[in-house]
């Protein structure tokens, strides 16, 4: 029937937008009451004269179908009941059977399934109490009236099979759809949460160095007597600025692209260990006072853990160089075993002045370098020294296996 509809849609584009579900059906009813009521009229029978009890009987029959949608079975059930009096008494059999087929197909393909088999049983049912008040008659005939019906109820077994096939594939292509939607939110927040990260390491040591010399600069210019500016370590001190600003503004340049979804200039690799003692020049630069404890060759490192070794020693001096001044004394030591990569920065207290108070994990460094180790499955610890004594003291365990190189 829907291939009917169809048919019918495509040759009346204007007429199904006024028609609802109910309006179709009743159409639908009405066909099949002219073709049931011509049927009976038109085939030879050698039963019962068709008369008009015949035909009010036949409206009987399909006027039910017009509620097949809202009320599957109550309508089957009301339409069998005219069918079966129709066939009782013996007038043309084969005129019903058109509208009992669709009420059974509609019954079969709404489901559920124990419904249909139950309808089944009955139809059988009905079908041999009619053959047997007839005065019976071959089983051939009688398989004959019942078999096309539960064709029909098969057919509907099949159709609503079908549709729960499509719906479970239609189903699993939307939580596919989401599943991918929600990968990749939670992938655009990570490169966010790497990027902000990345834009303040890079930016929090930068300009933390600058002020350091730029302070630096100032004192030699402000305090010292004209005659005796140091001249060539205030020159050194500005250059060290522009090379630290120059550096800054090429990786910040190159974050930016990636961040735009430019396609990034080729910068080389990311940073890694390699890179520490630039840091740690920097560092000295700024007037503090660094030792560095590391072999020349750490030997092959994975490359996340190689990136998250250097910014969270970029940002652990930063900090040290920030908050215990430029006379201080920091110590970075970086140190492989067979399954991890073990790093500590520590200072030795504040320099000129009262130092700031600082409460072990405040502050978006601290997140950021936790983040960073944990990223690569480690841990960072960040407090004051161990021994007591005075200073901040930043350990990290980024282990080595399982790491993406």
């Amino acid at each position: 029937m829907s291939v009917v509809v169809s048919a019918v849609r495509r040759r009346l584009p204007e007429v199904p937008a006024r028609l609802g579900a109910f309006e179709v059906d009743a159409l639908l009813a009405l066909a099949l009451a002219l073709g049931c009521g011509a049927i009976a009229l038109l085939l030879p029978h050698d039963g019962r004269t068709v008369d008009g009890f015949a035909l009010a009987l036949l409206v009987g029959v399909t006027v039910p179908l017009a509620w097949r949608r809202r009320a599957p079975l109550a309508a089957l059930l009301v339409s069998l009941a005219f069918t079966a009096a129709f066939h009782r008494l013996d007038y043309q059999h084969v005129a019903p059977f058109a509208a009992t087929a669709v009420g059974a197909y509609t019954v079969a393909a709404a489901g559920p399934r124990r419904r249909t088999l139950l309808l089944a049983g009955g139809v059988l049912l009905v079908v041999l109490v009619v053959w047997y008040g007839n005065g019976g008659g071959s089983a051939l005939k009688l398989l004959r009236i019942s078999g096309w019906l539960l064709c029909v109820l098969a057919v509907g077994e099949t159709v609503r099979l079908h549709r729960r096939l499509l719906a479970a594939a239609r189903e699993r292509a939307e939580r596919a759809e989401r599943t991918r939607e929600e990968e990749a939110a939670r992938r655009v927040a990570e490169e966010r949460l790497r990027i902000a990260r990345d834009l303040h390491d890079l930016l929090a040591h930068s300009i933390t160095v600058i002020g350091v010399r730029a302070s630096v600069a100032a004192h030699l210019l402000s305090v010292a007597p004209r005659a005796r500016v140091d001249l060539p370590t205030v020159a050194d001190t500005l250059d060290g600025i522009a090379d630290v600003c120059r550096d800054a503004r090429a990786e910040l340049r190159y974050t930016l692209r990636g961040l735009r979804g430019d396609e990034p200039e080729p910068a080389g690799p990311p940073p890694g260990v390699a890179g520490i003692p630039d840091l740690v020049r920097a560092a000295e630069g700024a007037g503090a006072s660094v030792e560095l404890t590391m072999k020349p060759d750490l030997g092959p490192l994975p490359g996340l853990v190689g990136a998250a070794a250097y910014r969270i020693v970029q940002e652990a001096l930063t900090n040290a160089v920030h908050h215990a001044g430029p006379g201080a004394r920091i110590a970075v030591a970086l140190r492989r075993t067979d399954d991890a990569l073990r790093l500590t920065v520590a200072d030795d207290g504040p320099g000129p002045g009262p130092r700031p108070p600082r409460a072990p994990g405040t502050g978006l460094g601290l997140t950021g370098m936790r983040e960073r180790a944990r990223g690569v499955g480690g841990s960072l610890t960040a407090g004051p020294r161990p021994s007591g004594g005075p200073g901040f003291e930043v350990a990290a365990e980024l282990p080595l296996e399982g790491s993406p190189l």
